[in-house]
């Protein structure tokens, strides 16, 4: 009896192999998105330090979100994190999908964070 692997397991799978392909810099961090089915994250972070310099979700409080698992919520987390990494100081960044498809609230919130002022 042969057994599927989750879709999680082929996720990270995929994630491991551009994460050897990219790593993010003080000057360009990487912007890593993390999606659930209820809420999604996106976390600045520079590798080459092991830290996280901005991060925002659809949990953060100031976003007051009647959904958290829609294109819109996702739309507003793109354009949170982008204002926090411009605070900072940052304007590009690497963009890492974490092995999801670049389609939906991924889309949308990269999207929404380069018409916010993030390149990549």
């Amino acid at each position: 009896m042969i057994t599927k692997p989750d879709k999680n397991q082929v996720r990270k799978k995929r994630h491991a192999r551009v994460r050897a392909k990219l790593s993010g810099t003080a000057e360009r961090p990487r912007l890593n998105i993390y999606r659930s089915n209820k809420n999604i994250y996106a976390q600045l972070i520079d590798d080459a330090n092991g830290v996280t310099l901005a991060s925002a979700s659809t949990l953060d409080k100031e976003l007051s979100l009647e959904s958290t698992g829609n294109a819109e919520a996702a739309q507003k987390v793109g354009e949170l994190i982008a204002k926090r990494a411009m605070e900072k100081g940052i304007k590009e960044v690497v963009f890492d999908r974490g092995g999801y498809l670049y389609h939906g609230r991924v889309k949308a919130l990269a999207d929404a964070a380069r018409e916010n002022g993030l390149q990549f």
